[in-house]
């Protein structure tokens, strides 16, 4: 049995075996006046990604009505390239609710890569009109893809 690291601390690699959902590396009008990437960004390009694999399992349109928590858990910079990882953790009727966590590789050296973000967003399938719609059942997403 492994002890399980530091979350915070760098781990110096990305999650083995996922891919990530985006990968984005923020510029300086993404930034304050301090080099540090805005929130408001940041929260943005995590929506972003959390609605990838949301859209996937609605088959269709998704919007966003719940960010269920969100910490930033160390700043990024302007030349972080970051990976967003988005894993669907609860799926209801109309709803799926997507885990994101970001990892940003510092100064595009992989040996130093920190965990920066994580999130759990609730988004909701929806129709042509907007409103709440019924998930597919998984086996017709299943043998639609086949």
């Amino acid at each position: 049995m492994t002890t399980p690291e530091k979350d915070d601390a760098p781990t110096n690699r990305l999650p083995e075996g996922k891919i990530p959902q985006l990968r984005v590396m923020p510029g300086a009008p993404d930034a304050n006046i301090y080099g540090d990437v805005f929130g408001g960004w940041i929260m943005a390009q995590v929506d972003i990604a959390g609605s990838l694999p949301a859209t996937r399992r609605a088959n269709g349109r998704v919007a966003t009505i719940a960010v269920n928590s969100f910490l930033f858990k160390n700043p990024v910079f302007v030349g972080d390239l970051l990976s967003f990882y988005a894993d669907i953790v609860k799926v209801g009727n109309t709803s799926v609710t997507v885990y994101v966590e970001v990892y940003a590789e510092r100064n595009r050296l992989q040996s130093n890569i920190v965990k920066v973000t994580e999130a759990t967003l609730t988004y909701v399938a929806t129709g042509p009109d907007r409103k709440p719609r019924q998930l597919p059942p998984l086996e017709s997403l299943i043998h639609h893809h086949e």
